[in-house]
């Protein structure tokens, strides 16, 4: 009875308090109550990894009133003003820790009704149930003692402050335990509307919720402030925010040699990655109108989509509202004028379903353009990008590089419109159905599963009125939160402009699930404005903890994040849908990482978790950059096959092709021709080394091994062979007589030319072009099936048969730059291969024995 009558007496000593805006926090912006936007409506916080994005967040000031920057720094050089910048990392830790203290007082203000509030719970007159204050009070203790421990071993270092002082450790171990705040995260809103409910139905919870005590530093004059339960609800989401500045300042400040700059570093990526997957889940609705009714209807989701509408693409802007999703499209106004929408359609989601192919007697044909011109856009892009730069170091170049900027964004928006190919259909209940194509997988997911949480409401079908309808098209030009069309042309030239070359990631293994299952992961990266599937694990089956440990290397083109798929395989043919590119397996989880180039472009492997939905899927990455990956590396071991001269193989085994060349063709051949993709997809970079060293070593059991092994490995070896080999397969003599060649326009003196140039290879190398050149053929034969023309086999070996091997006198010639992916070289290494990929069949006897009509050498 004593302790209960205790308990009763702390929750009324908490009843009484005045009002109070709350702004202790050094790094608060505004003093806008947490959790409210300003028209009062309730919105859900949106972590921004940016300083001058979070709606609750000014940028904020170093003492020299500097903004702090977004983009990760990069360190004080070894022996730069090393004392200075010592000197300002303590300013900022010391910053840094009297916002910790503020935050530690604020959760122990959130927690101290707790206990309380517990005891009464086993009483005959509870304020909550037990089930209520767990959710309300989800991981707060947890917050609280990993930032208090952090806290205390923080503060001797301060006190203590020298050049030795290392505070690295803390804060990656602080990052390492984000996982905490991950869970709180997604109870956040649960909590939340669980306070609420409880504060309308006990008056005494809703005293104590409504005016919580905070102490204040100990250095400050006021003893306690007031502040309310939900204010203080969003200070775990609001801080992780705040960490990943100061962690910017730190390493801004911190000598690269100092034993703290990694461990920073390493803390940075840690919080950065965490949260970006947490803007990915969280619901970022910032701002609503009011409907005619008095209710807030708020945006949660807007995008560019692309329409098929009327047998055509057309670029849309949709917007997802709380009861309804809107398409329109921007009007075109006069220069000057503000821009605005025009609405194109609605439908109320009461009325919304997702229709599949079988719902609908008459879908419209989605017309695919071939890949090759796909490939051919994203060259004449790159060439301008390139061009750019260069007019960008002429005196007078700038007003070339305008009109050179407004043909890269028609370019750019032309790939934007054609590259997507996968549907995603929905349907008015009362009306019309629509299809949007999208270029992700994970997109579409997210779309879908944005509309059905919402559904998942009591949603009342509503109608709206001409002039309701106007007043919700207007607004959609201020609620927007994704302002420009994705295209490079949009970006400031300040931002990054992602990684050229090649990522590899190695799939380790998956936990998490509840019930075994068939499960295979999917990696996708972003590329000119849009995320493409670039990688799929084997499916591992019936088990609850797949073990892939599948390596595999990714072509990076200007990509700035990484996203992993976990799907569960539908093996139930009664559930194919009719549509070849529709998904039917289900996405078990997704996330995505940022692809910091400070990270990931070490030598060493990075290991890294993405969190999604309870599923954790552990891998590793390291990235080459394009220019030391198209390097071509003698092999120091002459008695291997790769990185050997052609000849010095085929005089080896006494044959006139190399041995790795026809064994390769004839598995693919063999089972590998109708396989959708085939030497496009990547296969597993393990597989692909285990060939190798087999190979090089001429293991008996190169047969049973090939035999055993996934086509897209096989696939893999043999392009690598070919990537590897010291000089490309057509010469570095013949080189710049090819390019002349493929750029003649007379159709008989190209011919004349492209032939007596292939007579004048040696013959090791014309026997295996001739005989790669009528396998990539018959591949290509079976298009219809394996969806790999003449166009896209040209595209994937040309370079690697052509691409010059880098001599003293050549080094960075035919690479620029590392985001100079596709140069006017690479295009006509491309045109070069077509060219005899198109040609009627060629003879090596006739070839030889045909001198045209001049055969002056070359």
């Amino acid at each position: 009875m004593a302790f209960f009558f205790e308990a009763v007496c702390t929750i009324r000593s908490l009843f009484s308090s005045d009002d109070f805006n709350y702004n202790t926090d050094g790094y608060e912006g505004d003093g806008t109550e947490d959790g409210k936007s300003q028209d009062g409506s309730e919105t859900l916080p949106y972590i921004d990894e940016s300083p001058t994005m979070s709606p609750q967040l000014c940028a904020p000031q170093g003492p020299d009133g500097e903004a702090v920057s977004p983009t990760p720094p990069e360190g004080l050089p070894p022996g730069g003003d090393i004392e200075k910048g010592l000197e300002m990392k303590k300013l900022v830790l010391s910053g840094f820790l009297a916002s910790e203290e503020i935050y530690i007082n604020q959760l122990e203000a959130l927690l101290l009704p707790m206990r309380p509030l517990k005891a009464t719970a086993t009483t005959s007159q509870p304020v909550l149930t037990i089930q209520q204050i767990e959710t309300i009070f989800y991981k707060i203790q947890d917050i609280f003692e990993i930032h208090k421990e952090f806290y205390d071993a923080l503060l001797p270092s301060i006190q203590q402050w020298d050049e030795k002082v290392t505070v690295g450790h803390l804060f990656q171990k602080l990052a390492s335990q984000l996982g905490v705040y991950k869970a709180f995260v997604d109870n956040y809103k649960v909590a939340l509307e669980t306070a609420e409910k409880c504060s309308q139905a006990n008056i005494q919870f809703q005293k104590i919720s409504e005016n919580l005590k905070v102490k204040g530093p100990k250095d400050s004059k006021e003893c306690t402030t007031s502040i309310s339960m939900e204010a203080l609800l969003y200070k775990p989401i609001d801080r992780v925010t705040r960490s990943t500045l100061v962690l910017h300042d730190l390493l801004k400040h911190t000598p690269k040699d100092h034993p703290d700059f990694p461990l920073l570093q390493d803390a940075l990526r840690i919080s950065q990655n965490f949260l970006s997957s947490i803007n990915e889940e969280i619901d970022p609705r910032r701002t609503a109108v009011t409907t005619p009714k008095g209710e807030a209807r708020q945006l949660v989701k807007d995008g560019f989509l692309v329409e098929v509408s009327e047998s055509s693409r057309k670029l849309r802007h949709v917007f997802l509202f709380t009861d309804l999703l809107l398409c329109a499209k921007m009007k075109k106004t006069a220069v000057g004028r503000h821009q605005q929408y025009e609405c194109k359609w609605y439908i109320p989601l009461a009325d919304l379903t997702f229709q599949t192919l079988d719902d609908s007697d008459s879908c419209p044909s989605i017309q695919v353009l071939p890949e090759h011109e796909i490939e051919e856009m994203k060259i004449k892009i790159s060439v301008l990008k390139s061009e750019i730069q260069k007019e960008k170091k002429a005196p007078k170049g700038q007003s070339r590089v305008e009109r050179l900027r407004k043909k890269m964004n028609e370019q750019e928006s032309w790939l934007l419109l054609h590259s997507p190919t996968i549907p995603f259909r929905i349907h008015n209940k009362h009306g019309k159905s629509y299809l949007f194509l999208l270029s992700s997988d994970y997109e579409r997911s997210e779309w879908r599963e944005s509309i059905q949480k919402l559904q998942k409401k009591d949603l009342q079908a509503c109608v709206l009125s001409s002039v309701e309808l106007q007043v919700l098209t207007s607004s959609c030009f201020k609620l927007r939160t994704v302002h420009n069309i994705p295209v490079t042309s949009n970006k400031d030239d300040e931002e990054t402009p992602g990684l050229y070359g090649f990522l590899h990631v190695i799939v380790h293994s998956a936990k998490g699930f509840k019930e075994s299952a068939n499960l295979y992961c999917t990696l996708e990266v972003d590329s000119y404005g849009y995320f493409v599937s670039k990688a799929k694990t084997r499916v591992f089956r019936d088990t609850t903890e797949p073990q892939w440990n599948e390596e595999f290397e990714i072509e990076l083109e200007g990509s700035q994040y990484l996203r992993i798929l976990c799907y569960e395989k539908c093996y139930d043919k009664s559930m194919l849908n009719k549509d070849d590119n529709e998904i039917v397996d289900k996405i078990m989880g997704k996330g995505q990482v940022q692809l910091d180039p400070q990270t990931v472009q070490s030598k060493n492997w990075h290991m890294d978790v993405i969190e999604m939905n309870g599923i954790k899927v552990e891998f590793s990455m390291k990235f080459t950059s394009r220019d030391l990956s198209l390097k071509r590396t003698p092999s120091k071991k002459q008695s291997g096959v790769f990185g050997v001269k052609i000849n010095v193989v085929t005089k080896r085994e006494r044959s006139k092709v190399p041995y790795i060349v026809r064994q390769c063709i004839e598995e693919v051949e063999k089972r590998g021709i109708d396989e959708v993709g085939i030497y496009r997809i990547s296969g597993v970079a393990t597989d692909i080394q285990a060939l190798k060293l087999a190979f090089d070593t001429n293991t008996k059991d190169i047969l049973v091994m090939l035999s055993d092994m996934d086509i897209n490995a096989i696939a893999g070896t043999l392009k690598l062979y070919f990537r590897e080999l010291p000089e490309p397969l057509l010469t570095d003599r013949l080189y710049p007589a090819f390019m002349e060649g493929i750029a003649l326009s007379d159709p008989a003196a190209k011919e004349n030319c492209m032939m007596h140039l292939l007579r004048s290879l040696p013959d090791p190398n014309l026997m295996t072009f001739l005989t790669l050149l009528e396998h990539l053929k018959r591949v290509a034969d079976k298009e219809p099936v394996n969806k790999m023309s003449l166009h896209n086999l040209a595209t994937v070996f040309g370079p690697t048969l052509l691409r010059p091997s880098e001599s003293e006198n050549t080094k960075g010639q035919h690479i620029t730059s590392a985001s100079d992916i596709w140069s006017h070289d690479v295009m006509a290494q491309v045109q070069v291969l077509l060219y005899y990929l198109q040609h009627p069949p060629i003879s090596f006897a006739e070839l030889k024995r045909n001198t045209l009509y001049f055969s002056t050498d070359v």
